[in-house]
């Protein structure tokens, strides 16, 4: 899947799904094909403006920020900021 990161596609693939009742989808096999989505490759699903969007989690691990993150975040750039000398 790597080599299709920078890939751009003039034609829209599109294709209506059912999801079942335990939530699943079955992505056509001629949208896998082209994309190089194989069984247990791992996905990333996204709320956008536009939809959802559904890509390849290539093997980047991705954190969703909580609040108790960024406040952790923050109190650790605080406390780098001590350890600093001061700006000239």
């Amino acid at each position: 899947m790597a080599e299709l990161r920078n890939c751009c596609y003039t034609e829209t693939m599109q294709s209506k799904v059912t999801i079942n009742e335990r939530g699943a989808l079955t992505i056509p096999a001629r949208m896998r094909a082209t994309l190089g989505i194989k069984a247990h490759d791992e996905l990333i699903i996204e709320d956008t403006e536009q939809g959802l969007l559904l890509r390849p989690a290539f093997s980047v691990p991705i954190e969703i920020y909580t609040e108790t993150r960024i406040n952790e975040f923050a109190s650790e750039e605080e406390a780098i900021g001590k350890l600093l000398p001061p700006e000239k």
